[in-house]
This record gives structure tokens, sequence and C-alpha cells, in this order.
């Protein structure tokens, strides 16, 4: 048996999760990861989070044992992106430690160290780190053919809107050594016209969100020709904002029927400058907070939602801002059903109570992920658990050190920068 933190030893459990991967089912995949560790005299399982991020199942038990996301320590370890040490039900020492496919929390990997109680070790701490990453890459590639995997990364099943939306959308965050990028949706599971997408070439982010009218599936049908619309310009060369959204109005009017729009906001941010270019087709404003405050809406005078034909004659006004960030700034993009949730009382969230939650978000250090994590509980807890109306958020963060906030405290972590 080798030694929990030599060398050699987890070069050969990395090497077993690598060798297997590539024939491994996801079903087994907790399975693989248990026996290549049980070289060095460690137990292993993998938990996922479901898109609310609110439970964590183990893939070893077949999707049979949930663990509450928000109260336990497992969860903790989640939300703050630290390796947490802990004490199973039987008395051993455990480990958790966060999964990411790149900087897109996953979920967490619970490591029994068995005789070896040294949970406080740095060695140890980083080998099972390293482990962790290169299973929340072998769980990204495996969800998008495992029905079993996404099922238990949703939390049951959605519906044919959400579905679709869901096959659309790129990672709920990304993250370079400039610039990070998070989104959330909800419900997770009913969600029809609103998405969020975003495209990272070289230094320039683009990103957009997106809500279409309706709340069926020719919204998100209207979402999907608006996001391919928007990609297919690009992709095609163009950088125009006006341009590309004139590409959007074009595809969604070939719809057949009657006539169908989505309201959106186009950005493109260069992270080497912090220039930030904007387009508002009839969505809400932007957030701009710097120095921990809401300083002001971004975004020129909008233009009408993507889709919609003017009378003959007509003209639309398609302005396109430009502002120019601080570092630390944070840009905060979202849809009307955050602001329009209602309580019982008919009460809504309301852009008041937005600015300051993101506000508090803001002072308390927290990263982007868990900031969107923290505020979509808040607007689902006004609205007694269930949102009526799709809800999306996208935060942008400029700053070199935002990403750090994803990842464990204390680590030697070589990460490829330049330098």
């Amino acid at each position: 048996m080798g030694d929990t933190t030599d060398d050699a030893s987890w070069i050969r459990v990395l090497a077993r999760v690598i060798d297997a991967a590539h024939i491994v089912v996801a079903d087994r995949l907790a399975a693989t990861v248990d026996d290549a560790v049980s070289g060095v005299g460690l137990t292993a399982d993998v938990l996922v989070a479901d898109a609310s991020q609110l439970v964590l199942t183990s893939m070893s038990s077949a999707g049979e044992t949930r663990m509450d996301l928000v109260t336990t320590l497992a969860g903790r370890a989640f939300q703050l992106g630290e390796i947490l040490p802990g004490t199973g039900e039987d008395g051993e020492r455990l480990l958790w430690v966060p999964i990411l496919d790149g900087t897109d929390r996953i979920g967490v990997l619970r490591i029994g160290l068995g005789a070896d109680d040294r949970d406080d070790d740095p060695a140890l701490r980083q080998r099972v780190w390293s482990l962790a990453g290169l299973v929340g890459h072998v769980v990204a590639t495996k969800s998008v053919y495992s029905d079993r995997l996404r099922r238990w990364r949703v939390d049951g099943a959605v519906s044919a809107p959400s579905e679709l939306l869901w096959q659309l959308l790129p990672p709920l965050t990304f993250a370079t050594d400039r610039v990070v990028v998070s989104a959330i949706l909800e419900p997770h599971d009913q969600v029809a016209g609103d998405a969020f997408d975003y495209n990272v070439d070289g230094d320039v982010i683009d990103l957009a969100a997106l809500d279409a009218a309706g709340h069926d599936l020719r919204a998100s049908v209207t979402t999907a020709l608006a996001i391919t619309a928007l990609r297919n310009a690009r992709r095609s060369g163009e950088q125009d904002l006006v341009a590309i959204a004139a590409h959007a109005d074009a595809l969604i009017a070939t719809q057949a029927g009657s006539r169908q729009f989505a309201t959106a906001v186009l950005a493109r941010l260069d992270t080497a400058t912090g220039e930030l270019a904007m387009l508002n087709a009839g969505h809400p404003p932007p957030l701009l907070v710097r120095g921990g405050k809401v300083i002001k809406e971004l975004g020129p005078p909008p233009r009408p939602p993507l889709g919609v034909t003017l009378l003959p004659g007509r003209s639309a006004t398609a302005a396109v801002s430009h502002d120019q960030l601080e570092p630390g700034d944070r840009l905060l993009l979202y849809t009307d059903g955050i602001t329009e949730a209602r309580d019982a009382s008919g009460t809504f969230f309301g852009e008041e109570r937005l600015v300051e939650f993101t506000e508090h978000a803001a002072a308390s250090g927290l990263s982007a992920p868990e900031t969107l994590r923290r505020l979509t509980a808040a607007v689902l807890a006004h609205q007694g658990g269930r949102l009526q109306d799709d809800a999306t958020l996208l935060l942008v963060e400029w700053s070199p050190e935002a990403y750090l906030r994803m990842l464990p405290s204390g680590l030697q972590l070589d990460l490829g920068r330049d330098r």
C-alpha cells in the first residue's frame, strides 16, 4: 500500500482514474475513484450538486444518498471552495474537497482517511485537490451522455422547454486570471424563456442575458433562436453588436404564427483593458458594483427587443455604450423575474433589495458563484420558495484576484499563468 502523500503512489492513483475514465460509465465513476485511492489507504465518494445548488447526491449509492447543501459541512466546502475536515458517522476522519470542472462547481469529493488522521497535512490536501480536479473534468464529460447523471445534477425531472434551454447553455461559471463569469437560472426545472450566454476568445468576452416572452416551449424556441443567431454571427466574424442583434432579429422573425420577441443585453468586455461595450434590447439595465457599492446602471438607451418588427417607415435606434471598468468592478445582469418576484402580500423583491443584497455580498468577499447562489436563495425565500417567473442572474467580476476566491486557500497552485 502506498503512502498517502508519496509522489509515486499518487501518480498511480491519478493514472488509474485517467485510464479508467476512457471507458467507465457514469454509474461506476465513484467506484473507480474509490478503487484508485485504496492504493494509498483512503476511500472516496463523489457527490454532485443539483442545478439549484440545494442538494448533494452520492454517486456511489446510485443516487439514493442525498445531503443538504446549505446546512452540512460537505455543503460548506462546496459553498466556500475550501477543503474542510470532518468526521463520519462511524467516527472516521474525513476531508470534504470541492470538485470543479475548470471553475464550474460540480460537487464535493468525500475522502475517508481510514487509519490516517492527518486531515491537516498540506501535502495530502494538495493530492486530493488534484484528484478532485480530475474527477470534475470526468463528471462534466460523462454528463453529456448519461441521463442518470444529468438527472442527479438537476435533482429530478425537468420540463421540455427547460430541457431545450439547458442543452444550449455554457457552464455556469468560467474564470481566467483576469475575470470571472458566473450565472444561475431559476426555477431550474421549469425555466422556459430566460437564458445567458458567453464566449471567450483571447482577451475578449462576449456576454448575453436574454428573456423571451412567454413561459412555454415557444419561449424556449425563441431564446434558442436568439442564442443561435448571436453565436452564428460571431462565428462568421461579425463583431459589431448592432449587426449581431440584427441577426437575432431576423432569425426570430422566421417563426410561424404570432410574433415572438426576447429582451436582451449584449456586451463585450476586453479583459486586458477593462473596456466594456453594451447594447440593450428592451432589457433591465445591468448594475455596476464598485468598491462594494452599486454606483449606477449601465448601458445605452434601449432599442426594441430582439425580433420586434417595426412598422414601415420606422427604424430602430440601436445605440452602443462604452464604459471603462476599474479593477475589482462587478457587473450584474439580471432578468425581471428577479426584481418582480412577489411575496404573499404582493410586494416585489424590487431593485432596491437587489442592490442591498448585492452590496452585502460584495462586502462579505464571497465568490461570484456563491454570491449568485445566496442571492437566488433570497429571491426564492421572498416568493415562498417557488418563482412564478423565470429568473436569471449573470455576474461578471473584472479582477486579477477574483478567481482565487473559488479555490482552496493554503495550497501551492500552479495555474500556468503568464510570468
